[in-house]
């Protein structure tokens, strides 16, 4: 991939600021002459450098930086509460799926074409209803049904995208989920941290579903579609009026929440899903929103503790797993291809543990033991 400055934005920043050659050689400690030679487009700056130089003229990555890659992989993430998508969250990603190029060749589908997709995908009410039935119709689901993890696994396998479960730890980690599109094989690779409470990863997989549904998305824009899909597919308009409608008729605000409990229990999703599908069902019929104390949300993160992590529910102890079993038992929970597809370029090109590590972005040594049980 080559990079260049993007001489426009910078001298338009260095004016805006009042800055000159001298004085940015200056702050960054470097000589005018090579200021010049960025400037004329004649060198381009260290990585050290170019991080200041657009703290400096306040300019992002993006603004600052052309980057001559016509098939970059394209990403998209499911953040963690309160966190924001930075330049290095986006480069890493980035960087994780130009080393998923690398394993596309050994997928296992019979053809690398682009999956059905959405024509113009958006977040209008009826919209999402229709489009969210047509999803439960080709996986022969009613309105009524509940939708089980293994319908959306499904799913992601006929639309030929390759689950990559990973374990990622509950905090001090940007993303929940990322979603990577390559234009040059045209495959998905959705990677889904298990570390997370049961309800939500539900509500996650169908998020990323959205995604690989509207790859014309991306930003913002990509990620409202994705979680407005996320809920009318598991909670469809049939199922939210019933919500509302029994929810409506408590009389206190403790009998609202345990109704509201109930239903998430059957639905095995969280219960933010319902509450918030019943209000665009409520909104879009023209009816008054359902209220609750503000302990609405302190109850909700109550009642997701009083569950498992889906890596515990699944794997057990998760600080006593092997590689071994950590492979079988979310290959065959998953069904992807993603292992087996690594294990045969690992065999077939004889690389070592960094392919590894840099395909799941897991730590070095565990990267060597799953290293060793795919060779």
């Amino acid at each position: 991939m080559q990079k260049k400055l993007n001489i426009q934005n910078a001298t338009q920043a260095m004016a805006k600021a009042g800055l000159t050659q001298t004085a940015i050689a200056d702050t960054l400690d470097v000589s005018k002459e090579a200021v010049s030679q960025w400037l004329n487009d004649k060198s381009f700056p260290r990585p050290n450098k170019l991080l200041h130089l657009g703290k400096l003229l306040k300019l992002s990555l993006d603004e600052l930086v052309i980057k001559d890659e016509p098939n970059a992989p394209v990403v998209a993430f499911r953040k963690r509460q309160g966190t924001k998508t930075k330049d290095h969250h986006v480069e890493k990603a980035q960087e994780m799926g130009r080393f998923l190029r690398l394993l596309a060749p050994y997928l296992p589908f019979d053809t690398l074409e682009m999956p059905p997709v959405l024509k113009q995908p958006q977040c209008d009410y009826a919209y999402l209803q229709k489009v969210a039935l047509k999803v439960r119709h080709d996986i022969n689901l009613s309105p009524e049904d509940t939708i089980d993890f293994t319908h959306l696994i499904r799913r992601f396998r006929e639309l030929q995208a390759v689950i990559v479960p990973v374990l990622w730890g509950n905090k001090d980690r940007h993303e929940n989920a990322v979603h990577i599109y390559l234009p040059d094989s045209q495959t998905t690779w959705v990677y889904l941290n298990l570390d997370v409470n049961i309800h939500d990863f539900k509500f996650w997989m169908a998020h990323e579903l959205g995604h690989c549904l509207s790859p014309s998305l991306s930003g913002e824009e990509a990620e409202d579609f994705a979680d407005a899909f996320a809920g009318a597919l598991l909670f469809p308009e049939d199922k939210a009026k019933q919500a509302y409608q029994e929810i409506l008729t408590q009389s206190t605000n403790n009998k609202k929440i345990e109704c509201l409990k109930r239903i998430a229990v059957k639905e095995l999703i969280s219960p933010n899903t319902i509450y918030m599908q019943a209000n665009c069902y409520a909104e879009a019929n023209g009816l008054p929103k359902l209220e609750f104390s503000s302990s609405l949300y302190g109850w909700i993160t109550k009642f997701n503790q009083g569950y498992k992590n889906l890596s515990a529910a699944l794997l057990g102890d998760v600080s006593q797993l092997n590689a071994r079993d950590y492979i079988k038992k979310t290959a065959e929970s998953f069904e992807t291809p993603f292992f087996d597809t690594l294990r045969h370029y690992l065999k077939q090109t004889d690389k070592g543990a960094g392919i590894v590590q840099s395909v799941t972005n897991m730590p070095l040594l565990d990267a060597q033991s799953m290293h060793s049980e795919l060779t």
